[in-house]
């Protein structure tokens, strides 16, 4: 799948080209933070007629099934969210048998985000989903250790060509490998992921941070600490994705404190080809339409607000 289906979602016309795979504009969502599944149950058709995404990045894939962190898993903050979800998932084969058929139906093409904990299990699901038509892209979620060495695999350069090199040859789709912004020198990741064959970077991941309960100044999280997204990020994710984009000629996917149109625009000024969509999507469902009108009203002055592109 390699062309955008321009669905009746894509707003006033800013046509976008990302990896090969034609977008009817550049605003995506990130990882985890929109449900489409469950979307789709709550608002039937109304959400395909109107999805407000260019294309759909799913949830983290892992291969086994997993429960996730115990709750509470969300602090609200003055300007964004803590959380410690923990990446709940079927697993591989609930995915592919539970989720995909569902996910395929979109009307925007598929990015598949997985993790692992070695470079062969990152293997196994890039190799599942290299022959899945259904599925555009594959992001690699590189912020969780290697158990074989201990070292988190997008802080280190190393381990990222590492793993990079360990999966390039297994699949022609696009390769997306997602930074942390917690490495002591994110660029230089993002440098070797490139040399690495990487096709395409986004960035930033949540921040780490944690809580306390008012009452018992115990950790408030299920998971004693959680990732920081949200506004009080923003000027963070603009920083890095400016010097990670003066490092490299790959495209970037941009995400972090989006709330407006011109949050997503200062994003493609540092250098971004996509703005991704977060923490805005919880407290409005059809945030991302509403960012891409915003976008569009900003680069095409002349666009009528909520117009849509036909494809």
């Amino acid at each position: 799948m390699t062309s955008a289906a321009a669905s009746g979602s894509a707003t006033a016309a800013l046509p976008t080209r990302f990896c090969g795979i034609e977008l009817a504009h550049p605003i995506v969502n990130g990882s985890g933070t929109f449900d489409a599944i469950a979307a789709q149950r709550a608002f039937g058709p109304a959400l395909v007629e109107q999805f407000p995404f260019a294309a759909f990045v799913s949830k983290t894939v892992t291969l086994a099934p997993r429960e996730g962190n115990p709750p509470p898993r969300l602090w609200e903050l003055p300007a964004g969210l803590i959380n410690s979800i923990g990446l709940p998932n079927k697993g591989l084969a609930g995915y592919l048998t539970h989720d995909l058929p569902e996910l395929a139906a979109l009307p925007v093409p598929l990015i598949v985000n997985v993790m692992g904990f070695t470079r062969d299990e990152v293997a196994e699901l890039v190799s599942a989903f290299a022959e899945r038509d259904e599925v555009a892209a594959l992001e690699l979620n590189v912020s969780c250790p290697n158990v074989e060495t201990g070292l988190i695999m997008g802080a280190d350069p190393a381990e990222t060509a590492l793993l990079v090199e360990r999966v390039r040859p297994l699949t022609d789709k696009p390769l997306i490998v997602k930074l942390t912004p917690n490495a002591t020198d994110p660029g230089a990741v993002a440098v070797a992921a490139e040399a690495a064959g990487a096709d395409a970077l986004s960035l930033i991941n949540t921040i780490r941070g944690m809580a306390l309960d008012p009452r018992t100044h115990e950790p408030w999280l299920g998971g004693t600490t959680g990732g920081v997204s949200g506004a009080t990020v923003r000027a963070v994710a603009l920083a890095q994705v400016y010097d990670v984009a003066g490092r490299v000629s790959i495209p970037l996917v941009a995400m972090g404190g989006v709330q407006r149109g011109r949050d997503a625009d200062d994003l493609l000024r540092a250098g971004a080809t996509l703005v991704a969509v977060g923490t805005e999507s919880f407290r409005d469902p059809l945030a991302g339409a509403r960012v891409a009108d915003e976008l569009t009203r900003i680069r095409r002055p002349d666009a009528r607000p909520g117009a849509r592109a036909r494809g």
